[in-house]
């Protein structure tokens, strides 16, 4: 067995006792909820007993009198209550009577009347004017013959002169207890059986983050000293590391049926002009020109499929990334003087300028890569979407601690239909001096360019005219 099977097992065992302990506790604990409730009512009980009999005192003198048919007949009514699970049928109350030297002077069972239960708690605490109660059993050896008994004083002018005493048998509510405690265990095991089974489900999906722990644990063994900070940042590392693979795992499914679908879409229009232009080609009798603008279609939409694919599998290979496998100082204003010296002959071609305005240099932490490849592609868009002659800017304005690469033209702009749809993948508006859209791909890639390199990428209109994309990134001081 792995060390990560272990671990898995361990967590599942470890679960598994605290809920066989809680459910301990709370089965255990019901019996004497249940003694409290019973023991409450019994008050009650007691008191309206000591009330009734208080009516018939006489000069300081009990009398019973009237007490002996009242049980006789609540014992011989006949009933059938149910009380949800548990049906009753007869009356199991019990009570008895005493003096102020705690003789018995009536007993609802007739068996206790002229004995002396002055020892009693429930007798003796409740003629000394406290609260008298107590649980004894009819069989010493039988715990279930348990009778919770509560007593209640009888006065006459203000005088404790008896007891009035209500009892009733534990096994009455027992079956109650029972019923919760069966209940409980019920639900408890069916969590318990739902919650693991739940577990190795997952588990099967979310192995990998118990080896990303094994891999910080032995990170954290190979450190020659104890540097709290470092540790710090790389147990949250490891935590983000696992959170991320988690999602994935979950949402991988979803993602690549999102993917194909997309996908699926965009290549049917150029497959259908391909198609079209073959079947026209097998025509006898066309004319030279036409076949070659036939043959040009088949070769641009060709051309089209090719980009699309190949910018959908670089995305995806940067979209699967979680941070960047090489990170270093890159200096940005070269970077912008770089990209436009690159593009000046592409603009040249419809009279378009490029301006770099870059008063002050900044640094940000990074792939140099792939940076270039981000700023490329907002360049690339601005010249697209310039008109013959015009002009794009691209400029770097060094905050505190960000630094703003913005690409600018003075095209048309994003119309109010597009603005919230431009980082969508596969969504391109028509390039106004050609009417062709693009793969639809270069924003969604700058997008994740960003998220990699902890900034974001806004694009917008300008206040002038003209649209403004703007790359914030962490700034690095020296």
């Amino acid at each position: 067995m792995t060390k990560r099977n272990r671990i898995f097992i361990g967590i599942l065992l470890i679960y598994a006792a605290g809920i066989a302990l809680m459910l301990y506790s709370v089965v255990a604990d019901i019996d004497p909820r249940y003694r409290e409730s019973a023991e409450e009512s019994l008050v009650e009980t007691s008191h309206l007993l000591a009330s009734l009999v208080e009516q018939d005192v006489r000069t300081g003198a009990i009398d019973t009198a009237r007490l002996g048919p009242l049980f006789k007949s609540l014992y011989a009514r006949q009933f059938n209550s149910q009380i949800y699970s548990v049906s009753k049928t007869r009356v199991e109350m019990r009570a008895y009577v005493t003096d102020r030297q705690g003789r018995v002077l009536f007993d609802s069972l007739g068996q206790s009347a002229g004995q002396d239960y002055s020892r009693w708690h429930d007798v003796g605490y409740t003629l000394a004017g406290g609260y008298g109660a107590r649980t004894t059993r009819d069989v010493e050896e039988d715990p279930r013959t348990s009778v919770m008994y509560v007593g209640a004083p009888i006065r006459w002018n203000n005088e404790i002169i008896g007891v009035a005493t209500v009892g009733k048998p534990v096994t009455s509510f027992g079956q109650f207890v029972a019923a919760a405690r069966e209940k409980i265990i019920y639900f408890g095991l069916m969590s318990v059986v739902g919650v693991l089974l739940l577990a190795v489900i997952v588990s099967v999906w979310l192995v990998r983050p118990f080896g990303l722990i094994a891999d910080y644990v032995r990170y954290v063994r190979a450190q020659r000293s104890l540097n709290l900070p470092r540790l710090g940042r790389r147990a949250l590392g490891v935590i983000g590391a696992a959170y991320d693979e988690m999602r994935d795992a979950l949402a991988g499914r979803n993602y690549v049926a999102d993917y194909v679908q997309t996908l699926t879409h965009e290549v049917k229009s150029p497959l259908s002009a391909i198609r079209g232009a073959a079947e026209l080609l097998q025509e006898p009798g066309m004319p030279q020109a036409e076949r070659q603008r036939f043959l040009a279609n088949i070769t641009r939409e060709a051309g089209r499929i090719q980009e699309m694919v190949d910018r959908m599998m670089e995305l995806t290979a940067l979209e699967t990334r979680r941070s960047l496998d090489k990170v270093e100082l890159v200096a940005l204003k070269p970077l912008l003087e770089e990209l436009a010296g690159a593009a000046q002959d592409a603009a040249r071609l419809r009279g378009i300028t490029i301006e770099v305005d870059a008063p002050e240099d900044a640094a940000a932490e990074g792939d140099a890569f792939l940076l270039r490849r981000a700023v490329s592609n907002l360049l690339d868009n601005a010249i697209d979407f310039s008109p013959d002659g015009g002009r794009v800017r691209l400029s770097l304005h060094a905050g505190e601690r960000t630094a703003r690469l913005q690409v600018r033209d003075w095209g048309p702009g994003i119309p109010d239909y597009a603005q919230d749809k431009v980082f969508e993948k596969f969504y391109s508006l028509a390039r106004p001096h050609t009417r062709k859209k693009s793969t639809g791909l270069g924003l969604a890639f700058v997008k994740e360019i960003a998220a990699l390199h902890h900034g974001r990428i806004e694009l917008g209109n300008a206040a002038e005219g003209g649209a403004v994309a703007t790359l914030s990134l962490p700034r690095v001081t020296e």
